[in-house]
């Protein structure tokens, strides 16, 4: 399985990323990645972008060495209730918002207040994707969360970069995809690059798919036509 779009990364905007967006649509060209989702975090992530960059987004052409460019945030969760940290007014205006827990910004406390969290923000209409939710430093209900994605239509994140570097996400990634599977649930497998080369490299989340027997039809971004279907069903506007 290969993935056509990586709908997770960053550049140095961020500035614990290393390229740019030229940078990491050119190597998004050399692995045939066609579509790729510009996700900086924002305000309350230490050494995040001031607002004004998610505002100025609409000065970049809509493709970049030949990848469609979304552009979108990576929105830290602050609380219980689910609450992101950018303006309303500024999330309308972006084109694929995941939405993600950090230590930084949603200090950790028990898997109730977890879950109770991402069930809040699983009915927030503006979120596309669940980001990364299966470290340890967050627990929680996972059949009961994956219930809630399904019934308001969030697209579940498989995140190499967790995978690879925060404890408990490669095992939990079996539980997810396992849950996903039940309950027919889509998913994106995405890099969350945070240096140019690692764009579209999902290496070890395709490894647990193909161990679980995860359905390919289930993988939105593995598909040009499934994954572009997604973004016209929210943004017809945008030309891909």
């Amino acid at each position: 399985m290969q993935i056509i779009g990586d709908m997770h990364t960053h550049t140095v905007a961020s500035t614990h990323a290393y390229s740019t967006i030229t940078e990491n649509c050119h190597w998004a060209a050399q692995k045939g990645i066609k579509i790729i989702a510009m996700t900086d975090h924002c305000e309350q992530m230490p050494d995040s972008p001031h607002f004004w960059h998610f505002e100025n987004l609409s000065v970049l052409p809509r493709k970049i060495c030949g990848v469609t460019v979304l552009k979108g945030v990576e929105a830290n969760i602050i609380d219980d209730e689910g609450t992101l940290d950018l303006p309303r007014n500024i999330l309308e205006k972006l084109e694929w918002v995941v939405a993600s827990m950090h230590r930084y910004c949603y200090p950790p406390t028990t898997a109730e207040n977890h879950t109770r969290c991402y069930l809040n923000v699983a009915k927030d209409p503006i979120v596309d994707v669940i980001g990364h939710c299966t470290t340890d430093m967050f627990p929680i209900d996972f059949e009961k969360c994956v219930k809630a994605f399904k019934e308001y239509g969030k697209l579940v994140e498989i995140n190499e970069s967790s995978i690879l570097h925060k404890k408990g996400s490669r095992e939990n990634s079996y539980e997810l995809l396992r849950l996903c599977k039940k309950y027919e649930v889509p998913v994106v497998f995405d890099s969350d690059g945070h240096f140019c080369d690692i764009i579209g490299v999902v290496d070890n989340a395709v490894a647990i798919a193909q161990e679980v027997d995860f359905p390919e039809r289930l993988v939105v971004n593995a598909d040009y036509e499934r994954l572009a279907q997604y973004i016209h069903s929210k943004h017809p506007e945008i030309d891909l």
